[in-house]
């Protein structure tokens, strides 16, 4: 599916080098935009997102940085409008659960480690972003939430889920900031998504009991969360919507 108005614009996607980053990153490359596509970590994985953008004919450009540093989160924001000359859309997707522990046996660190990971990092690139897509004529920033926001989180992840609270709450006031600006501002939240990192800090025996209180009974993919950011980064899509979540979650929780 192609999507006229998103051709030729220019976005930046944290975490973008594996999960619904990347798949995000590439959807927006074959529709012709041109994506900053960050990592911190992982180079080769940005790399290869980076080649299938340029394959599909849009334009890429490999960021680097540690996100929960609010100098780096802003410099990759400049750097992306620096190198496309704009900004049209921002998606601030980096977060992770980092660590599962219960609130009793979480130290300061790793309180620390996940608010400036999956809070800080939305709030200081949304700042930095404002005043590029005011530039632009407007523009759309999205922000990946989750179904923790609503529901608390699995075992060992309330520090997580308070943080995509704050995501959700956030976008919601922000939206009201900026909407004279012809700026919107929505929220993708995704339920369980089998992704390098879902695999990784969830036991299988948390995922098997979700897939249970799943209406359709079982995970989602990477994918099936794309057409979900598409939809908001595309004016003429979603031209009258902002302060949305959007939920992406097989029916595990309903408005």
């Amino acid at each position: 599916m192609q999507i006229p108005d998103l051709a030729g614009k220019v976005a930046l996607v944290t975490g973008s080098s594996t999960g619904i980053g990347a798949a995000v990153a590439r959807a927006f490359g074959a529709q012709g935009m041109a994506v900053g596509v960050h990592y911190n970590s992982t180079r080769a994985e940005a790399e290869a997102v980076a080649a299938d953008i340029e394959a599909a004919g849009g334009r890429a450009l490999v960021l680097q940085g540690d996100v929960r540093d609010a100098k780096v989160s802003a410099r990759l924001v400049e750097q992306t409008a620096e190198a496309f000359g704009a900004l049209h859309v921002l998606v601030a997707n980096a977060g992770s659960v980092v660590e599962r522990k219960p609130i009793e046996q979480a130290d300061d660190a790793l309180y620390d480690h996940v608010l400036d990971l999956n809070a800080r990092s939305v709030f200081v690139s949304a700042r930095a972003a404002i005043p590029l897509l005011r530039a632009a004529g407007g523009g759309s920033i999205i922000s990946t939430t989750s179904l923790a926001a609503r529901n608390g989180g699995g075992g060992g992840s309330v520090l997580y889920a308070a943080a995509k609270g704050f995501v959700s709450s956030f976008t919601r006031g922000l939206a009201k900031e900026v909407a004279r600006d012809r700026i919107r501002v929505n929220a993708v939240a995704p339920g369980v998504i089998m992704t390098p990192l879902q695999e990784r800090l969830t036991p299988e025996r948390q995922i098997e009991a979700a897939i249970r209180l799943t209406p359709m009974r079982r995970t989602g993919t990477v994918d099936e969360c794309v057409g979900a950011y598409l939809y908001l980064a595309s004016e003429s899509l979603s031209g009258f919507v902002t302060g949305q979540v959007l939920e992406v979650n097989g029916g595990i929780l309903m408005p």
